[in-house]
């Protein structure tokens, strides 16, 4: 079974840039632009990355991202993530990152935007890794700072395609952002929110019928709500799922506990990614692999998770159904066999 989950195409669609930094890459920041970590090797930063909460992880998560000052830290940041990509046979991605956290700090919106932009431009030509960059509103700041925000971002809508909105879930719902987003609905750009991670099923709601969210990001609380579930099959509204993240955050006890396989069964469009691969310790092969087994899922069912994650993608119609076709003529299961 991982033999064909390693080789067949995917999309991620649920990837935090900044969750992508290796111990080892924040302390090759750290000397190249003069910053001293709070720890005393790779090994103890790397002991660090576990967490009881999401709180925990976000703590560390901007901490340590205080290494990256450069454009070419962003851009180094990115290309040893495609790197990895490629290795897993993923075609094509759309990632997250806080530009919050840096300006805040005092770097220049270009500084970082341009970094990453630049590693996606190069990622496609080297790799043939397509790729889209979703700017995330930080929701414990005020919305206030997402329309400053939004103020930087429509200057470079040329390599922006979608705003999301992350970070600590509870008690910041959604509608707090609501005319942020009707703002960026104007503007044009895809939107996508996390919802009902730590945060309840209302949550979901909110994102759905007050930012009009074309995909939620986890979404895990749905389940605690029979009118919800039959909305997300009724619409296909896509879920990005991240098991691997919603243990080591303990949201769920086990993997086994996840949801994605009633969410398939039910006729949801459920899709599996990484979330922060680098401080949650799951590629996302390893989130393909450690479902699989946790769940029993067949190869019809990786299969259809690899299909959602073209359907759910921002890509052309025409480029979804080229992926597709080239999904079903290759690696069509002929028989529903379990791991």
């Amino acid at each position: 079974m991982k033999s064909y989950i390693e080789l067949i195409p995917k999309a991620e669609l649920h990837l935090h840039i900044e969750g992508t930094l290796e111990p080892e890459l924040a302390f090759r920041f750290a000397e190249r632009n003069g910053i001293k970590l709070p720890y005393a090797s790779v090994d103890a930063l790397r002991e660090a990355y576990n967490f009881k909460n999401l709180q925990e992880f976000l703590d560390l998560y901007h901490a340590c991202s205080q290494v990256l000052v450069q454009e070419q830290d962003f851009y180094d940041l990115t290309w040893e993530y495609l790197k990895k990509l490629h290795e897993q046979n993923v075609c094509h991605v759309e990632i997250f990152y806080d530009s919050q956290s840096h300006t805040d700090r005092g770097l220049a919106f270009e500084t970082v935007t341009n970094g990453i932009h630049r590693a996606l431009v190069d990622g496609e030509k080297e790799f043939g890794i397509s790729s889209y960059l979703i700017l995330c509103f930080l929701r414990h700041l005020s919305e206030e700072a997402a329309m400053a925000t939004l103020d930087q971002a429509v200057q470079h809508k040329d390599k922006i395609h979608g705003i999301g909105l992350a970070s600590s879930e509870i008690g910041h719902p959604p509608s707090k952002f609501e005319r942020a987003f009707d703002r960026v609905r104007a503007e044009g750009w895809h939107i996508v929110a996390h919802a009902g991670e730590e945060g309840p099923k209302e949550y979901i709601w909110e994102a759905i019928d007050l930012l009009k969210v074309e995909r939620i990001d986890h979404g895990n609380r749905s389940m605690d709500d029979p009118e919800l579930l039959k909305l997300l099959v009724e619409r296909q509204i896509p879920l990005t799922l991240c098991p691997i993240s919603n243990l080591e955050l303990c949201v769920i006890n086990d993997i086994a506990d996840h949801p994605v396989k009633k969410m398939l069964d039910m006729g949801i469009m459920a899709t599996i990614h990484s979330d922060d691969p680098a401080y949650f310790k799951g590629s996302l092969v390893d989130n393909y692999s450690r479902t699989a087994k946790a769940l029993d899922l067949s190869k019809a069912d990786i299969y259809r998770l690899a299909q959602n994650s073209f359907k759910a993608s921002f890509l052309p119609e025409a480029r979804k159904m080229e992926l597709l076709e080239e999904l079903a003529t290759q690696y069509q299961p002929r028989a529903d066999k379990t791991c």
